[in-house]
């Protein structure tokens, strides 16, 4: 089979969504369906990649951050798609689209779609859907919403990460929703024998962002300073000097490091040396780096929100 796979944010830029998105579309390639990935351009990355039956394709969006995505880079990241994408099915003839984030890669599967006749499958992570991430979206669907529902009602499949964003999603889209939580490979994430040693390694994971709560995190921390223990926290983002004060502030420069933005190959060995994964998240879908911690063998601790509590 032939997919072309329609997503804004693909690794080594972007957030669990793209992780999700490489997993799924590495195994789709190692079973010997032939795979192109449409995604966003960034500095300093080639503008095609082949990797075997996997190919990347990234078209120009102006993204000028690894971690985020503004208004700017999402339209033009649709408008640079819509050529490319009709470009693919010339010439590729793809047998379906699988389109990951509704909003706003949906716009662009759904047009491909309209203009070609291939079905396309929906996966919704949760930021996609009105409600989801408030802190985020909730400006954007006050003016978006009206658009969104033809995305939803035409798509051959959709799946939810979680039960969380499916009952959300539901809410705002009476459509057929398939709940198929995210995995991993348990096998290339086996920890081996566990040894539990010295002071315990607490990390995070993620974009320095309001959704992800980290203020709370290092306050938390600030009450714990009698108790043995490090931490590294993963990630960049615009809240990354608010982090840094507050650090400074509690007198934790000696024993939390921060990384800025990895890999997601750096994640995993960070994983590897950890034995703590703190999630205080004010909203989650499925979070894979979640799912990459309990395989290898880390205790979780995640507020009780969206699909952290699927999670845990």
């Amino acid at each position: 089979m032939r997919i072309l796979v329609v997503i804004h944010e693909y690794p080594p830029v972007g957030g669990g969504g793209g992780r999700v998105a490489q997993d799924l579309c590495r195994e789709m390639a190692r079973r010997g369906h032939e795979m192109v990935v449409l995604t966003s351009h960034y500095r300093g990355l080639p503008r095609r990649e082949n990797h075997g039956e996997l190919r990347i394709v990234r078209v120009p969006a102006f993204r000028r951050q690894p971690y985020r995505a503004d208004l700017l880079s999402m339209g033009a990241y649709i408008v640079s798609g819509l050529g490319a994408g009709l470009a693919l099915v010339k010439n590729w003839q793809p047998d379906i689209i699988h389109v990951h984030f509704a909003v706003p890669c949906g716009p662009l599967a759904w047009a491909i779609s309209r203009l070609t006749r291939i079905p396309y499958v929906l996966t919704t992570h949760l930021g996609d859907v009105p409600g989801g991430v408030p802190e985020k979206t909730e400006a954007w669907f006050r003016w978006l919403y009206p658009f969104t529902p033809p995305i939803w009602k035409n798509a051959d499949r959709v799946v939810a990460v979680s039960r969380y964003t499916r009952q959300l999603a539901l809410k705002n889209y009476p459509v057929d929703i398939l709940f198929i939580p995210n995995g991993v490979n348990l096998k290339e994430l086996d920890p081996g024998v566990i040894q539990v040693e010295g002071a315990p390694q607490i990390v995070f994971a993620g974009r320095f962002v309001p959704q992800k709560n980290l203020l709370h995190l290092v306050r938390v921390l600030g009450k714990i300073k009698q108790l043995a223990w490090q931490c590294v926290l993963l990630g960049d983002g615009p809240l990354l000097p608010a982090v840094e004060e507050e650090i400074k502030a509690l007198g934790l420069e000696e024993r939390v490091t921060i990384t800025g933005w990895v890999s997601p190959e750096e994640v995993i060995r960070w994983l590897g040396k950890s034995d703590l994964l703190l999630m205080p998240s004010q909203s989650e879908g499925f979070p894979v780096v979640g799912v990459q911690a309990i395989a290898m063998g880390l205790a979780v601790v995640g507020s009780r929100v969206g699909g952290l509590v699927d999670l845990v």
